[in-house]
């Protein structure tokens, strides 16, 4: 091994070592790694300066300005709001209809919101129907997760795979082009959790609001301890989202407050604007008339102009710890590609996994995917993997793009445990769920879309 080899493989243990000790916040960590492997001389400055002003950060950039308008503008609250109460008429199965809407939402806008403002609407409005709030909460941040397989945009990972495919010298991906193989995996998830995963769920309603009730006290009394402790040192800079974690512990995610997306009343106005501009942004990534980094930086400007968002909520809804986050581990992927890392590993997993073909190695692909998506970050599971699946593709000589798809998919799967994605920790609070709870629910629906994904993959994006 040559020392940039050697240099880069010891940042990526140590920068995935860190993440999973969890002590340390993951932006810092990766622009941590990042800062090593430009001092080692691993990467060149462009390469760095090409990292934090890629497409994808650009287009996450514009995007979370355009949904926070939304959010600020009272729209998504409203629509929630109304869907519930029509839905609290037909009872459980209008339930289900909330969820599948959160889900269809969540394949263009992020879902963290989402889920923070509807979830507590679905538990009342369950325990008014004499339901156990578990059989639904769990279901709405798993739906809303598949929901994210819809679009390019529906999360992160999607855009920064694709991002990171086009630096390999593949071609990009269009808005939709994924959409028919997440409409698959999202359909049989959305199935199994609506006839086998909420009954594992229900239980009676008064037990499920003594647990809750007490989880959440507990929850929002650490919450308030730790607010009231960093606060004097620790203000929120300009610009920075409250969901971010320190690394001092996991309750506080769970706390509806620190989320930073309270319903908010009504405003037409705001609400129409924004609205019409992101559908905008949308149809001129879709029609193919402009990039979606390039429609979305667009959209953004354009609604500071119209005065329907200031520059400080703008600031406000940029959300740089996951922009920070993304654009570190790019370029700890970059140091992977660039010193030849992808491709040994991926000539090791070929010598393993030839006898299997093609199919077999995107079995095998989308299940190292899979289990590092439940310990580590999909953004970071996206830029350590990507490489990889390029390089193994083109080792097999096959087409790489639905090794891509599946690294897509398979990175954005964290259902078996409450801490591997942000909704899943919200729920995980307010419903009192256990740590197997997750696990009894989350590990079938893995498997069963991971079976789902191998299906659909090869029929719309061939080998």
């Amino acid at each position: 091994m040559t020392f940039d080899q050697i240099a880069a493989l010891v940042v990526l243990v140590a920068v995935v070592g860190a993440l999973i000790h969890g002590k340390a916040r993951a932006d810092v960590v990766a622009l941590t790694g990042s800062a090593a492997l430009l001092l080692l001389g691993v990467v060149r400055p462009v390469e760095v300066q090409g990292a934090f002003a890629s497409p994808a950060i650009i287009a996450l950039a514009g995007l979370f300005v355009i949904a926070y308008a939304i959010e600020l503008s009272g729209l998504l609250g409203l629509l929630i709001r109304q869907a519930t109460r029509l839905a609290s008429r037909v009872g459980a199965r209008g339930i289900w209809i909330v969820i599948g809407l959160c889900g269809a939402v969540g394949g263009f806008l992020n879902n963290t919101p989402v889920v923070v403002l509807a979830a507590p609407v679905i538990r009342d409005v369950a325990k008014s129907l004499k339901l156990s709030p578990k059989r639904f909460l769990m279901p709405l941040s798993h739906v809303t997760v598949l929901g994210g397989l819809l679009t390019l945009i529906g999360t992160s990972t999607n855009l920064l795979v694709n991002d990171m495919a086009r630096n390999a010298g593949q071609p990009v991906f269009s808005l939709f082009e994924i959409t028919p193989v997440g409409l698959v995996i999202a359909a049989v998830g959305g199935l199994w959790l609506y006839f086998v995963g909420a009954r594992q769920l229900g239980r009676t309603v008064a037990r499920d609001e003594a647990e809750a009730a007490r989880l959440e006290a507990e929850a929002l009394q650490r919450a308030r301890a730790e607010r009231r402790r960093r606060l004097p040192f620790n203000l929120p800079r300009l610009g920075e989202s409250r969901n971010q974690s320190d690394g001092s512990g996991d309750a506080h995610l769970g706390d509806v407050e620190l989320y930073g997306a309270a319903d908010r009343p009504f405003q037409l106005r705001p609400a129409l604007t924004s609205l019409v501009v992101f559908i905008l942004v949308i149809a001129a990534a879709a029609l193919g008339w402009a990039p979606i980094a390039a429609a979305a930086f667009a959209g953004a400007v354009l609604l500071i102009l119209l005065r329907t968002i200031t520059p400080e909520e703008a600031y406000a809804g940029l959300r740089p710890e996951i922009l920070l986050l993304i654009a570190g581990m790019v370029v700890v992927g970059t140091a992977i590609e660039v010193t030849g890392l992808a491709q040994a590993g991926a000539e090791r997993l070929i010598d393993v996994i030839r006898p299997l073909g093609p199919l077999g190695a995107l079995i095998v692909l989308y299940g190292v995917t899979l289990f590092a998506t439940e310990l580590l970050s999909n953004a970071t599971v996206a830029v350590l993997i990507t490489p990889v699946a390029v390089a193994l593709a083109e080792s097999l000589g096959v087409d790489p793009r639905p090794f891509l798809v599946a690294v897509m998919m398979a990175a954005s799967a964290a259902f078996a445990t409450p801490f591997g994605y942000q909704t899943n920790v919200l729920v995980y609070n307010m419903a009192g769920y256990s740590y197997m709870d997750f696990v009894r629910v989350g590990v079938p629906l893995n498997l069963i879309t991971w079976a789902a994904a191998m299906i659909a993959i090869p029929i719309f994006f061939p080998f």
